[in-house]
C-alpha cells in the first residue's frame, strides 16, 4: 500500500505507521529503513515509528507490567492449554491508536470531537477478505485498498517484485508462538545469533513471565514457544507440514492445492488488528496508512 501510494497508484497518505515491539528480525528493520529512504522520503510521506516497549526485555523483567505472550502451556496433568494473548493490544495496537489521537490533535484522555476521524488503510487481500472489519473507535475509519483493488497476496507479491522489493520479509517479533516451522527453519538457518535469542527467551519462560512470578502469579505448567511444547532447541521444525507444502505447490503453479483442506493449522503471522494465527480480525501488515 505504501508503495503504490508513492507511486500515485492510491490516493498519496499523509503518514505510515509502523508498529515496533522492539523484537522483530534485523531484517525487518533493515528492510524499513530502505523503504523510508526509496520509497516513502521520495515521495513526501513520513513513516512514524511508534512502540511501546521492548516486548522481549518486558517479559523477563520482574518489576514491568507485562502484557501476556499466546504461550503454549504444559499443565502439570499432561493436558495443553495457552496463555492469554495481549502483547497485540499492547504492543501493537495500541501505539498505532495513540500516535493517531496525537496526529488528530486529540490526545488521551481528551475526547474527540463528533465527525473528527482519520482514514486508516489496512492491508488485508482478497484472501482474507473475511477480516476486513470496521475500526473499533469512532475517529478511525477502516479502508482496505487491496481488496478494493482485487488484489490477492500474489498479486502483491508480484507488483512487489516488479519494483525490486521481492525480498520483503515477514514482520512479527522474532519469538511469536504462532510462527510455523518455515519460521523457525528461516531463523534457525540464516540467523545463528537471532536463533540463539529465541532459544534462549523460550527456556527464560518456561515458568511464564517474570512479573507474574514475582507477583505470586506462577504458570500452574511450563510455557513453551513452539507447539509442540518441547524446548525450542529440540522441537520438531525440520517436519514440513501439509500447510506448507500446499504453499510451495502454489508457488510451483499448482492452484489446485487448498492448504485450508489440508490442515487447518495456525497461519504463520502478527500484525495490527492482531494476530492472524489466533483470532478472525487480523491483518497481515504492520503498517497502518492514515490520510
Amino acid at each position: 500500500m505504501l508503495a503504490l501510494s508513492a507511486r500515485g497508484v492510491l490516493p498519496k497518505v499523509d503518514y505510515a505507521i509502523f508498529a515496533d515491539t522492539g523484537w522483530e528480525p534485523k531484517a525487518v528493520y533493515d528492510h524499513l529503513d530502505r523503504l523510508e529512504r526509496e520509497i516513502a522520503r521520495p515521495a513526501g510521506i513520513p513513516i512514524l515509528r511508534v512502540s511501546s516497549g521492548n516486548i522481549r526485555n518486558d517479559a523477563l523483567d520482574p518489576d514491568h507490567r507485562f502484557a501476556s505472550m499466546p504461550l503454549y502451556v504444559l499443565n502439570a496433568d499432561g493436558r495443553p492449554g495457552m496463555t492469554r494473548r495481549q502483547c497485540t493490544g499492547e504492543y501493537k495496537i495500541k501505539p498505532i491508536k495513540r500516535q493517531i489521537r496525537e496526529l488528530l490533535g486529540y490526545p488521551h484522555p481528551v475526547r474527540v470531537p463528533k465527525g473528527v476521524f482519520v482514514e486508516q488503510w489496512v492491508g488485508i487481500s482478497t484472501d482474507e477478505f473475511h477480516r476486513a472489519k470496521d475500526a473499533d473507535v469512532k475517529y478511525m475509519r477502516n479502508r482496505h485498498p487491496l481488496i478494493d483493488l482485487g488484489w490477492s497476496r500474489d498479486d502483491c507479491v508480484r507488483y512487489l517484485t516488479s519494483i525490486g522489493l521481492a525480498d520483503t520479509p515477514k514482520s512479527s517479533c522474532l519469538g511469536c508462538p504462532f510462527h510455523g516451522n518455515a519460521q523457525w527453519r528461516h531463523i534457525r538457518d540464516t540467523s545463528p545469533k537471532e536463533w540463539e535469542d529465541v532459544v534462549a527467551f523460550d527456556a527464560a519462560i518456561r515458568n511464564g513471565n517474570a512479573r507474574a512470578n514475582a507477583t505470586g502469579n506462577q504458570l500452574l505448567g511450563q510455557a513453551y514457544l513452539h507447539r509442540s511444547r518441547v524446548p525450542l532447541a529440540e522441537a520438531p521444525i525440520d517436519h514440513v507440514t501439509a500447510s506448507e507444502w500446499a504453499a510451495m505447490q502454489r508457488r510451483l503453479g499448482d492452484d489446485s492445492v487448498d492448504a485450508e483442506e489440508l490442515e487447518a493449522g495456525i497461519v504463520e503471522g502478527c500484525s495490527p488488528w492482531a494476530c492472524r494465527g489466533a483470532a478472525p480480525d487480523m491483518t497481515q501488515d504492520d503498517f497502518g496508512l492514515a490520510t
